[in-house]
């Protein structure tokens, strides 16, 4: 297999230290609180402004792989391919520190009552079946198993859009006043889906007109 162009590499290393940065921003940030430096670097609730980020960053990324393959379409240019992967990978990592902030920060580590809060509430048990559905695309996520599993790769894969669905949920009813910025996420969300319907829609062969008597 040849090696992958030069700027495909460079264009890859952008998108490495893009979606790096926000945890970065958050690390240091947490430094700072932990070190007494500045004590107000994430607001009152550190622990919330913590989940809160992680989880933003989560659905962003979610949704930027989401919007990979229309942009793809409307563009002409087939290299968008070849971040998909990559975008979905970062959206999985940072909803996995995500999960592991709240159950670190927030629950201290109680398994017992990690059940009891995922039966409990409703919008953990939305948001812990988006994360527990991401695991198995992140696992499949390489070439390799796109081999082994052949056109189930593809149904499984399609997972991703009810995993979205869900995050949207999860970060709507989160929110306990303003639901401008889930709205935001929900519109986005709908336009990509709706852009698949839609193109789906018409690859479909036209109907044959009936002969007349």
């Amino acid at each position: 297999m040849p090696p992958p162009p030069k700027p495909l590499i460079a264009a890859k290393a952008v998108v490495h230290a893009l979606a790096l940065t926000p945890l970065a921003l958050l690390s240091w940030k947490f430094w700072q609180v932990f070190s007494e430096r500045d004590i107000d670097a994430l607001g009152a609730d550190p622990v919330a402004a913590i989940e809160h980020e992680l989880g933003l960053w989560a659905l962003r990324l979610l949704l930027l792989t989401l919007a990979i393959t229309p942009l793809r379409q409307l563009t002409g240019q087939p290299m968008l391919l070849q971040f998909r992967r990559m975008l979905g990978l970062y959206a999985f990592a940072y909803a996995s520190l995500h999960f592991s902030a709240w159950l670190g920060l927030d629950l201290r580590g109680y398994w017992a009552q990690l059940f009891e809060e995922i039966v409990k509430r409703p919008y953990i048990t939305v948001g812990f079946a988006a994360w527990l559905l991401l695991v198995p695309l992140a696992v499949t996520s390489t070439r390799g198993w796109m081999r082994r599993l052949g056109r189930n790769w593809g149904r499984l894969h399609k997972l991703v859009y009810a995993i979205a669905v869900l995050a949207v949920l999860h970060f709507w009813w989160i929110v306990k006043s303003d639901y401008r910025e889930p709205l935001l996420y929900a519109a986005i969300l709908a336009a990509l889906l709706g852009w698949r319907v839609w193109k789906r829609w018409s690859r479909r062969p036209a109907q044959p007109r009936a002969a007349s008597a």
